[in-house]
Parts: structure tokens; sequence; C-alpha cells
């Protein structure tokens, strides 16, 4: 856990001082002085100066900060005269720029780490993986290699478009139209998305060898013993080599309720098992192209980067939008114990695949997390840069600032808010870990 910790400071450290850098950057532009740029915060270790602005680095390493003279709204509101290089004497805009930065370099850097996820680890192309024997997707003529581009009407670039669509649309047995294509030829039917049938619970890579990339906790599979990476070898008498092989042999041989004999290999030891399928009563899409990645070309991978950025924009938003409809709760918000927790989840579920994907999905972790701090530092909430770009534009509009005092004190009380909040959800986290 210590481990997962300093990653967690390292990794919240890089978001935040890149965030106060956007912010230092357009200050400096536009003349505005920078009295100090830290990074870290508490007793200072060493520090220097230059062109006017301390650089400071500070002993606990979380984080950073950019001050500005006069970016404090009750700092020079007074009767006094501001100085040249104070904040406040700048245009709304080129205020507006300033603030606004700190946002922006956020979605930068997530930019720019998922140039690099994308470059090793390939795009996410709504390609599917894995169907479903017996589905109305499969009656529709869906098949496992065939690239989803729309799914009830909503436009799908990446796998995930339709993972999140459906997290904020639940399948509730409607007909559901989907849009695919194959060959560079579109195909779209109407999916029956009601499902009664058989079902072990395990996915796989269609077009791929026969391991287990999920196996569904509560179903008969993971009674049996059966893990995430077993790679099975055998169902019945019909010998397994690729995930096609399984896909095959259930739509030759459908679920019926009767056991089923299946041997696979696990760290090269053999293990055979049976297990009885369970009917399941639900709703499906009949198959899945959620998370399959794929190398891709050099602009392809640019392409695919505005794209991922893009989704966990988009997810943000979306989660937000299911909180204030009561669709999500508290227990659904992570502060700093929250997030050590996630990447000690993510090192020890990755650890065992080798160091190259700890640090891939390190990568995966960092871009969520930098552009939620993106995101939620643009909505117009007091004491955030969203509320302070709110009072900016307020200003740009009627021709003279909100008074100075009335808008410290509002970001005041949103600060008191915020750190109520923080406090809450601290102990949420805290007590989440026993």
């Amino acid at each position: 856990m210590m481990g997962s910790f300093l990653l967690t400071l390292l990794i919240v450290s890089v978001i935040v001082v890149v965030h106060e850098f956007g912010h230092f950057l357009l200050a400096k532009k536009n003349g505005i002085e920078v009295v100090e740029f830290s990074v870290g915060f508490g007793p200072t270790l060493f520090a220097f100066e230059r062109g006017g602005t301390r650089y400071a680095f500070k002993a606990i390493l979380f984080g950073g900060a950019c001050q500005m003279t006069g970016e404090n709204v009750m700092e020079e509101g007074g009767s006094g005269e501001l100085s040249e290089g104070s904040f406040l004497t700048k245009s709304p805009w080129v205020r507006f720029s300033v603030i606004a930065a700190g946002p922006i370099f956020n979605f930068l850097l997530a930019l720019v780490l998922a140039i690099v996820l994308i470059a090793v680890a390939g795009a996410n192309p709504a390609r599917v993986y894995t169907m479903e024997s017996g589905s109305s997707a499969e009656l529709a003529g869906i098949q496992a290699g065939d690239i989803i581009t729309s799914v009830d009407g909503k436009k799908i670039v990446i796998g995930r478009d339709i993972e999140l669509y459906v997290i904020a649309n639940p399948l509730d047995g409607e007909p559901i139209e989907v849009t695919w294509e194959r060959d560079g030829k579109e195909y779209s039917a109407m999916i029956d998305t009601a499902v009664s049938r058989y079902m072990i619970g395990i996915n796989y890579y269609t077009n791929a060898d026969a391991s287990l990339i999920g196996v569904s906790e509560g179903y008969p599979a993971a009674e049996a013993g059966l893990q995430v990476g077993d790679l099975i070898l055998r169902i019945e008498d019909t010998e397994i080599g690729s995930g096609d092989d399984i896909n095959t042999y259930f739509n030759t041989h459908p679920m019926d309720g009767s056991g089923i004999e299946i041997e696979y290999s696990r760290n090269g030891e053999r293990f055979v098992t049976e297990m009885v399928p369970t009917r399941y009563e639900g709703y499906s899409l009949g198959f899945e192209a959620f998370y399959w990645r794929e190398p891709v070309s050099p602009v392809q991978v640019l392409r695919y980067s505005f794209t991922e950025v893009r989704y966990w924009i988009e997810n943000t938003l979306t989660s937000l939008t299911m909180m204030l409809r009561g669709q999500l709760g508290l227990e659904n918000v992570s502060g700093p114990v929250g997030v050590v927790s996630m990447v000690d989840t993510v090192v020890e579920e990755s650890s065992e695949d080798g160091g190259l994907y700890v640090f891939l999905n390190l990568l995966n972790l960092t871009i969520l997390l930098t552009a939620n701090l993106g995101v939620i530092n643009l909505l117009p909430i007091p004491a955030m840069d969203g509320g302070r770009l709110v009072f900016i534009l307020i200003e740009a509009v009627i021709g003279k600032p909100v008074p100075r005092k009335a808008e410290g004190i509002i970001h005041a009380v949103g600060i008191l808010l915020l750190f109520g909040l923080m406090i809450v959800v601290l102990f949420k986290d805290i007590f989440a870990l026993f």
C-alpha cells in the first residue's frame, strides 16, 4: 500500500502541477506578476528567484500552486491603487484566458498521455469480439469483427462509447437500433434486448486465443473456480484453440441446463471442472465490443487520442448528470484515499501481467483523473476556476466587475462547502477500506 500511496502522490502532483503551469504560462505571457510557483506544499525545501518569481520545492510532494498578484479578489479590492502587474488590472478576456488555461492544460496532458497509451497498447475501435449464441444481435447478422458505429442513434467511435451509453441509458427490454460496418459496407437492424437463456458467465475475445477476459461473479464458471486469464482447452469432447472455437461450440451445442465439462489451464497446470448453466433473465445487447484494442497507424494514433480525451470528458459529464438525477450516490465519489485505493487495485491486478501492463493501466487512470480535474474545474462552482470564469463573463457583459467583496465572500463560502464535501468523502473512503 505504501508503494501505491507514493504512486498516487506522484500522479496527483503531476496533474496539479500541470494545471498550475497552465495558469503560470498565461499569466507570464500577459504581464501578470507571479509571486510564487511551487511544487508541493508545507515547509520549503529549497527555492530560487528568477524573473520576479520565486520557484519553490516543498516538503510534501502533493500538488502545487501558482500565486499571482491580485489573484485573491479580496487582496487588492480596497481603495488603494492596484499594481501594474496585478491580475485585477488586466482585461476580462486576459483574466479569462489565465483562469481557463489550468483546465485546458489538464486536457492537453490527457492528450499527450493518450498518445503514449494508444501508440503502445493500440486503439479501442468498437470491434465486436464476443457474440452471445442465439441472441437477437446474432440473428440480425452481427458477427465477430464487425465495427459498431451507432447504438440507438448514439454515434459510436470507440468501444467504451457503447458501455457509457448503456450505463447512462440502461437497457429495459425495448428494441434498439444498432448500426455496424463490415468490409466497408454499413448494416442496420433493430435488436431485441430482452434476454432469456442459459449462461455459464464467461467472456473472451472471439478473434484471439481462448483466454478468459471476464468471469461473471455469481455464475457457474466463477463458482467452479475459473478466473480471468484461464485458457480454455476443451469443452466436453471438443478441443478448443481460440475464442472462435468457443463460439462455434456453443452455437452448435446450445446450453439447455445440462452439465458441461470444461478443461482449462492456469500457469501451465491443467484443471477439469463441471458446471451446470444457469438461466439468465434480463437485458443484453447480445454482443461485446467494449475493450478490444488493436495497433493503428501514426495518423490514427493521433485521431484516437483526441477521441480518448473526448471519451473521458463525456464520461465525467455523464457521471455528474447521473448524480444530479439520483442515479449515482456519494458512494461513487472518491477523494485522495479513494484514489490511493484505485491505484493499489490497478497495480495489484496488473502486476501478474508484467510491468508494462502496470504502466499502461496507471497511464489510463492518470488520463481519467486529469480529464476529470479539467471538467470539475470548469464547472460554475464558487472557488473553482469555473466559478471565477462566471464572474469574469458577467463583468464582460455588464461592463464592470461584480463588487470584489461580494465575489470574495461567495468564493469563501464555496471553499467552505468544498472542504465540507472533501471531509465527508474522506471518511467515506476510509470506512470503505474496512
